[in-house]
């Protein structure tokens, strides 16, 4: 497992430093947003520009970019949205909204998806199970939007139970702060439910008819037993990992759902900062969302070796 872990590792850094020279270069290809001819602004941006080797090959900027973070951790300042501000700081700032919300939807719809998934398998073939098939295949293929909308016609606007946006400040976990996150908490949570409780049903039912479940219950033990004991734990195998790869995935957040409600997350800084053309900004964000999704996958594929006892000893030959 130490071998595995250490090869995908190193795996992982190589594919990140690939993804980020890609989207630095693409990045430093768009137009630069004009300034105004005569300003101090302006001439503090063109030297930080100089400075930056904007006039250089990509690869000489991309070494400059890289020097910078790994000596400095300097990411660069904010030159529109911002203006002369540590992007890093500002990207620190709007990072806790962004858990938060996604904490707090995770936390019940884990639950959630897992129980609908398991009821649905333990009714294979009847109606309760047609029905949650159904609504799981409909709530993923509609984008999370769409329900942010719904959710802002119904219960913002028509029922007036919550704010349409997002409480400022930084109570997190007050409970007005909590209401007014509510609207995005659910749009996060549909699909996430939806996704669990499809690969728990898929799991548990194949289980539920291996040959090793007919022999639990032929030495005595209920359908009951039989599934809490040996078929939720085989089921879980696949699960679990999956649970862990969300929860790193609570720094990724949502940009659309975000950008909605209103919430000043780094979600909505990455918009602010494409339409804004603050490229600092932007690179930031990227090199983030990519070292999340290879971390999420990163901890999935190490997990499966510590849950699972076969993939442990099989790893060894």
């Amino acid at each position: 497992m130490v071998k595995y872990t250490l090869q995908r590792t190193l795996y992982m850094i190589m594919v990140f430093f690939t993804i980020t020279f890609m989207c630095f270069v693409l990045i430093r290809m768009l137009p630069l947003p004009v300034l105004p001819p005569e300003d101090v602004h302006t001439k503090i941006v063109m030297m930080r520009r100089e400075a930056l080797g904007y006039n250089e090959p990509y690869v000489v900027q991309f070494g400059i970019f890289l020097k910078n973070i790994f000596t400095k951790w300097d990411w660069g300042l904010s030159e529109i949205l911002y203006y002369g501000q540590d992007v890093w700081s500002i990207f620190v700032q709007k990072l806790p909204a962004t858990m938060v919300v996604n904490l707090y939807s995770i936390i019940w719809t884990i639950p959630v998806g897992i129980a609908l998934g398991i009821f649905a398998a333990l009714k294979k073939n009847t109606w309760v199970d047609y029905t949650i098939s159904t609504l799981t295949m409909v709530v993923i293929s509609v984008p999370s939007f769409v329900y942010a909308f719904l959710i802002q016609y119904l219960f913002c606007y028509k029922l007036q139970w919550f704010p349409f946006l997002m409480k400022g400040g930084t109570d997190w976990f007050s409970w007005p702060m909590f209401i007014s996150m509510v609207p995005a908490i659910l749009s996060l949570s549909f699909g996430t439910i939806a996704g669990f409780a499809r690969t728990t049903r898929a799991e548990l039912t194949e289980v539920l008819t291996s040959e090793f479940m007919l022999l639990a219950r032929t030495k005595g033990l209920t359908k009951t037993q039989a599934t809490v004991r040996h078929a939720l734990r085989n089921c879980f195998v696949v699960i679990v990992p999956a649970i862990f790869g969300q929860f790193i995935g609570i720094l990724g957040g949502s940009l659309i759902i975000e950008g909605i409600f209103g919430i000043p997350g780094v979600g909505g800084l990455t918009l602010k900062a494409i339409t804004g053309l603050d490229y600092n900004i932007f690179i930031l964000s990227t090199c983030f969302y990519t070292a999340i999704g290879l971390a999420a996958s990163l901890v999935v594929d190490i997990s499966y070796g510590f849950i699972d006892p076969r993939i442990r000893m099989g790893s060894k030959k």
